[in-house]
C-alpha cells in the first residue's frame, strides 16, 4: 500500500479516537458522505466506529454499530405523544439522551480499537444543533474524546450569493456554540465544483462582484436592495471568520475528497488539544470550584437549622430514625433500556424490515412511556 494514500491514522499509542460529528442542513447528503467515509476507511483496514442519531430514516447506507431506531420507536413516539414529525424527531433523541451515559461507556470501550468515531445526525439540523439534547450529546463526546464538526453544504445549491450568505452564517453560528473544530465539508462537487465558494471566502471582492450581478440586487430606481446591503456587510463580518476555517470539497459519489477531508480532520486533533481542552478543563475546574462551595454552604445552613430545631424540641430528634432495612419500591417509571452494540455480536430479532415501522416487541423496547 502506497503511504501517501493510505488513511491517516494516529501515531503512538496515547492518542484517542477522533470523533466526527457530521451536521448538515436537509438534503445535504450527510448519510451518503457517512457511508463514503464507511467506505474509505474499511478499504483503508480502519472501519469507523458509527453511531447513527436519526429515529426518523427508514433507511441507511451503512451499517451503524449502534442505531438509535434500536431504542426508540420513532412512530411510536408520535402516537402517544401526540406528535408532529419534528417534535417526534425532538422527543425521540430527548429518550436516547437520557442513556447517553451507556453510548460513551460503549464508545469508550471502542476508542482504543478504533481510529474515528463517526456521528450521523437528524436531517433536520435545527433539531440537533439548537437543542438541549444534541447539546448534552455534543458536550458530551467532546469531552471524552477529541471531536471536529463537519458542516456538510450543498454545493450545487450554493451557487447563489444569498444561499451561500445563509449557509455561512449558520455555520459560524454552530462554530460559535460548540466552540469546537470546525470543517466546511463542500458536498457533490462531481456536479458542482467548490472552487468559487472558495474564491468567495477568500477573496471579499469576488463575492461583491457575484452579488452584484445576481438578480434582484437592485430595486427600480437602481438602487441597492436591503437584502444586498445586508449580504454585503455580513461579507464584511464574516470575512474574519474565513481566515480560520478549514475547507475542503468532496463527492460523496465518487470519494474525491475524502483525503484531504481526513487530513482536515487529523490536523483539528491539533487545535482540540490546544485551545477547547484546556477550556473545558478550566470551565470544569470553575463548575467544580462553584458546587464544592454550593455544597459547604447548603451543609452549614443545615447544621443551623439542625441545631436549632433541636434547641427548641430535644425529643423530635429520639423519633426522626432512618431504617436501612426499608427500601423504596420502584414504580417502574425508570425500566432498564439497555443501548444495543451492534458489532459485539448478533442478538433476538436484530433483522428488522424498517419500512414497516412496527414496534419491535421482540428487542424488548419499552419506550415510548407517556406521562
Amino acid at each position: 500500500m502506497d503511504p501517501s494514500t493510505s488513511a491517516p491514522t494516529p501515531s503512538g499509542d496515547a492518542k484517542k479516537a477522533m470523533v466526527i460529528i457530521t451536521i448538515g442542513m436537509a438534503g445535504a447528503g450527510k448519510s451518503t458522505f457517512v457511508q463514503r467515509m464507511n467506505s474509505y476507511l474499511h478499504a483503508k483496514e480502519s472501519p469507523p466506529y458509527i453511531l447513527n442519531l436519526d429515529p426518523a430514516v427508514t433507511h441507511v447506507p451503512f451499517e451503524p454499530n449502534i442505531d438509535i431506531r434500536d431504542t426508540i420507536n420513532y412512530q411510536e413516539v408520535m402516537k402517544q405523544y401526540n406528535l408532529g414529525p419534528n417534535g417526534g424527531i425532538l422527543t425521540a433523541l430527548n429518550l436516547f439522551t437520557t442513556k447517553f451515559d451507556q453510548v460513551l461507556n460503549l464508545v469508550e470501550k471502542r476508542a482504543e480499537t478504533v481510529d474515528y468515531v463517526i456521528l450521523d445526525t437528524p436531517g433536520q439540523i435545527e433539531i440537533f444543533t439548537w437543542s438541549a439534547s444534541g447539546a448534552i450529546i455534543t458536550d458530551a463526546v467532546a469531552s471524552t474524546l477529541p471531536t471536529v464538526v463537519a458542516y456538510i453544504i450543498d454545493t450545487p445549491r450554493t451557487t447563489a450569493p444569498a444561499t451561500f450568505m445563509s449557509n455561512m452564517l449558520y455555520a459560524c453560528s454552530i462554530l460559535y456554540k460548540t466552540k469546537l473544530p470546525f470543517i466546511l465539508v463542500f458536498n457533490k462537487t462531481d456536479v458542482q465544483p467548490h472552487d468559487f465558494a472558495l474564491e468567495w471566502m477568500h477573496d471579499f471582492e469576488a463575492f461583491q462582484a457575484a452579488l452584484a450581478s445576481h438578480s434582484g440586487t437592485t430595486d427600480d430606481e437602481g438602487e441597492p436592495t436591503y437584502m444586498n446591503s445586508l449580504m454585503n456587510s455580513m461579507s464584511l463580518v464574516l470575512d474574519e471568520f474565513y481566515q480560520h476555517l478549514t475547507a475542503v470539497g468532496v463527492s460523496s459519489m465518487t470519494g474525491a475528497g475524502m483525503k484531504e477531508f481526513f487530513d482536515a480532520v487529523e490536523a483539528s486533533r491539533t487545535e482540540y488539544e490546544k485551545e477547547y481542552l484546556p477550556e473545558l478543563q478550566r470551565a470544569r475546574a470553575a463548575r467544580e470550584k462553584t458546587l464544592q462551595a454550593a455544597k459547604e454552604d447548603s451543609v452549614n445552613r443545615l447544621m443551623k437549622d439542625l441545631a436549632v430545631d433541636r434547641a427548641r424540641n430535644p425529643d423530635a430528634a429520639l423519633a426522626d430514625k432512618w431504617d436501612p432495612t426499608e427500601e423504596d419500591e420502584d414504580d417502574g417509571d425508570d425500566a432498564e433500556v439497555n443501548i444495543i452494540d451492534r458489532s459485539d455480536g448478533p442478538w433476538p430479532g436484530q433483522y428488522i424490515d424498517v419500512t414497516r415501522l412496527n414496534r419491535r416487541d421482540d428487542a424488548e423496547m419499552s419506550w415510548p412511556r407517556p406521562g
